[in-house]
């Protein structure tokens, strides 16, 4: 079976079918220290460095600090050029279970050449959220840091130093009148097909004969998580209270553009699945109360899940990090099939959360930090993963980007020994 035919049978609970060889992905610290200590490189992850859309290139004018070639990267051309750039320490090379391209991040070869592992899914490409982009700006830089305007209109600060996700400081829409002038400049209803690529031709050709899952969404898309790129987090938790209609117009227009588009793109090719991102929990629970959580994204998951479900697509996945225990049935309620990585850390337990809800589909569950620690740490925590799969509806990958403490070896260990127990469910 292809990848793709793993993922549809196994997300259906084929309990016969083995689940996808991937991993959530590795930070660029990791890669580097792998490659020391054994990995063969052969295929170094390469950064896209040209501006294609929001979920393809946010973040990339930071990464590749080609502020002087800004003509050149605004072009939208598909296929990324072929980067020399280093791997920044904080910035993920993605491995399958988490949908690429997405937001500037390269892609594994490497590690999944080496443990024969699955072809990854694929974001459609597709402009999903502001149409058309900011142009980036930059606004200033220091020896240490670089400020500048991002894609998707919001102003963020990247640290040199420490090479992770740059931090927004300055959001476009602050109230009313900026979001009455974005509706119309960049979230317009009578533009649907101009949000596809001009080489859409090309892409559907592949689409059709693909074998790996095509998904829609995808970072930054999502009821909660959009919002946070938008307004900022602060500022979108006092929104929820001072200006309830604010937030509702939005998620009313962002949502018709999601359905408008997404069936534009079905009138070409099918699509395998949705996954919206959220990150609406944390390492203490949900970052909302049931009562915003019912009020401000039930009925649009509502809108989003019937109209998915409406055309066959019963794989509706999130993508939050934290404790999600206590949203995982406001989730259901609401239409979403699925919940990813599931991190063990902040209080995840996919045995307990498959036997309170045998219905949903799980991706990740594998504690990432754990695997540092040896030969019987991760034959204890891989345990319970035969059984799991066995249940059908789950694919099990580390629960989140794994850490540069995680020696080689002891991934090796790791990854081998669960590849045997997914081969092992291959009747």
């Amino acid at each position: 079976m292809n990848s793709r035919e793993k993922f549809l049978e196994t997300m259906r609970f084929s309990k016969k079918t083995p689940p996808n060889k991937w991993e959530f992905g590795f930070w660029g610290a990791t890669i580097e220290r792998w490659y020391e200590e054994g990995l063969p490189k052969k295929n170094y992850p390469q950064i896209p460095l040209n501006i294609i859309n929001t979920t393809t290139s946010l973040y990339t004018p930071t990464i590749t600090h080609e502020w002087k070639k800004s003509r050149t990267l605004f072009e939208k051309i598909y296929k990324e050029r072929a980067s020399e750039i280093k791997l920044p320490s904080g910035i993920a090379v993605l491995s399958g279970g988490a949908p690429w391209p997405n937001h500037g991040y390269s892609c594994d070869r490497d590690v999944k050449d080496f443990f024969n592992m699955d072809k990854g899914q694929i974001n459609i490409n597709a402009e999903q959220l502001i149409f058309p982009n900011f142009k980036p700006e930059l606004v200033d830089e220091t020896e240490r840091t670089l400020t500048y305007r991002d894609i998707d209109g919001c102003t963020r600060i990247y640290s040199k130093i420490q090479q992770v996700l740059p931090a927004g400081i300055k959001w476009p829409i602050k109230g009313w009148n900026d979001w009455n002038d974005l509706k119309k400049e960049r979230f317009s209803l009578d533009n649907i097909s101009d949000r596809l690529p001009d080489n859409w031709d090309e892409m559907v050709k592949d689409y059709r004969s693909r074998d790996y899952p095509l998904i829609v969404g995808g970072y930054p898309n999502g009821v909660f998580g959009c919002l946070t790129h938008l307004i900022g987090y602060e500022n979108l938790f006092m929104f929820y209270y001072d200006e309830p209609s604010l937030i509702k117009d939005i998620l009313d227009r962002i949502t018709d553009i999601w359905l408008a588009l997404w069936e534009e793109i079905m009138s070409y090719t099918d699509i395998d699945a949705c996954h919206l991102w959220e990150d609406i929990s944390f390492g203490k629970g949900s970052m909302v109360s049931p009562a915003v959580f019912k009020e401000f994204l039930t009925p649009y998951y509502k809108k989003i899940t019937g109209f998915l479900k409406g055309k066959g697509i019963g794989i509706i996945l999130v993508d939050t990090d934290g404790d999600c225990n206590e949203l995982i049935p406001l989730f259901i309620e609401a239409g979403i099939t699925g919940l990813y990585p599931m991190e063990v850390s902040a209080g995840m337990d996919i045995v307990k959360v498959r036997k309170n809800y045998p219905e949903l589909q799980i991706l990740g569950g594998i504690p990432k930090s754990l695997i540092a620690l040896g030969k019987e740490e991760t034959d204890r925590f891989l345990e319970p993963v035969e059984w799991l799969i066995k249940q059908g509806g789950y694919i099990p990958f580390g629960d989140h980007y794994i850490p540069p403490e995680v020696p080689w070896k002891d991934f090796k260990y790791y990854r081998e020994k669960l590849n045997k127990i997914i081969d092992s469910n291959n009747i």
